[in-house]
């Protein structure tokens, strides 16, 4: 108990605002079940063109693969909500809010790294992994085990106390601490995420078809604008790096505080990003415009094929 208190601690003096704790060996969503969704998901085609998601699902599903001996999983959330909004005045491109500031990537795995060197001095005999988003990890599965909230009926993770605005980073361990309990899903009858969704990539309750949703369309998705079928490009409208509107009507967002990470304030750029602007742009102001930030991944003509599709939507 002490040692797993010293390390919960120790993760909100790093800056993480929600830090819990699931035993691997002893989840209630064992890793078979967890294999069980990833399979079928996978086998309709949910997936799109993400190829890297159909390698080995068991590992994905199961952390003592990828770590051998590990016992513990530590979830950490960051907050990113700021208290700005996005200038949507015609000409301006929206960004999703999550890649406003600083690659969150980079920012969590620096302090998990900091985490782990905390543990190794409390826990010398402990192996411990850390990931953000970048391992075969399902870490909102277990996130949503180790008690920082529940998966909402859009997938993503829905805190009872940051609403939608938490960015996961987890640490594997062979350590064997005390768990969390699991978080229970307060979701109920609210279809508000199914309705905002403009595609209608939410094809039933916690299911997202990529195929369809414009987060994968604007960031993963390569290809010039003919690879994307009309009907989707019309419901792109001013969207060019993800989307946020099945996050922002979550009625759990009302009371959701707004973020203490400075990394994450956003830039002129990010808040409105010029359509023009933007369709001008070579690589290398590509690069200096966005060397720290996420939306690196759409990559330069990612980024203008998207910028184009939302000047004709407009």
């Amino acid at each position: 108990m002490a040692l797993t208190g010293a390390i919960k601690q120790a993760a909100l003096a790093l800056g993480f605002d929600a830090v819990g704790i699931v035993r691997v060996d002893r989840a209630s969503a064992p890793q078979s079940t967890l294999a069980a969704r990833l399979t079928q998901w996978l086998a309709r085609g949910y997936h799109a063109t993400m190829t890297w998601m159909e390698r080995t699902p068991d590992k994905r599903a199961d952390p003592r693969i990828v770590l051998p001996g590990c016992r513990s999983i530590i979830c950490v959330g960051m907050n990113y909500l700021t208290d700005e909004r996005a200038d949507e005045r015609p000409g301006h491109g929206r960004i999703a809010r999550y890649a406003w500031g600083r690659d969150y990537h980079e920012v969590l795995i620096e302090k998990l790294k900091l985490l782990e060197q905390t543990i190794a001095a409390l826990a010398p005999q402990a192996i411990t992994r850390s990931y953000v988003d970048t391992g075969p990890i399902m870490e909102k599965a277990w996130a949503e085990q180790a008690g920082l909230g529940w998966i909402g009926k859009h997938s993503n993770l829905v805190s009872s106390e940051h609403g939608s605005w938490l960015l996961l980073g987890e640490i594997l361990t062979t350590l064997e601490l005390d768990a969390d309990e699991p978080a229970t899903d307060l979701c109920g009858s609210c279809t508000l995420c199914i309705q905002a969704c403009p595609t209608q990539a939410i094809t039933e309750p916690y299911v997202v078809d990529a195929n369809r949703c414009l987060s994968y369309l604007t960031i993963e998705h390569r290809g010039n604008a003919d690879t994307i079928p009309t009907d989707l490009q019309r419901q792109f409208g001013n969207h060019i790096f993800g989307c946020d509107d099945c996050l922002d009507v979550c009625p759990f967002n009302l009371q959701a505080d707004f973020t203490r990470e400075p990394a994450f304030t956003p830039s002129p750029l990010t808040l409105a990003p010029s359509l023009e602007r933007l369709a001008e742009m070579n690589e290398a102001a590509f690069c200096a415009s966005f060397q720290q930030s996420p939306i690196r991944r759409a990559k330069l003509a990612g980024l203008q094929r998207n910028a184009a599709i939302a000047r004709a939507n407009s």
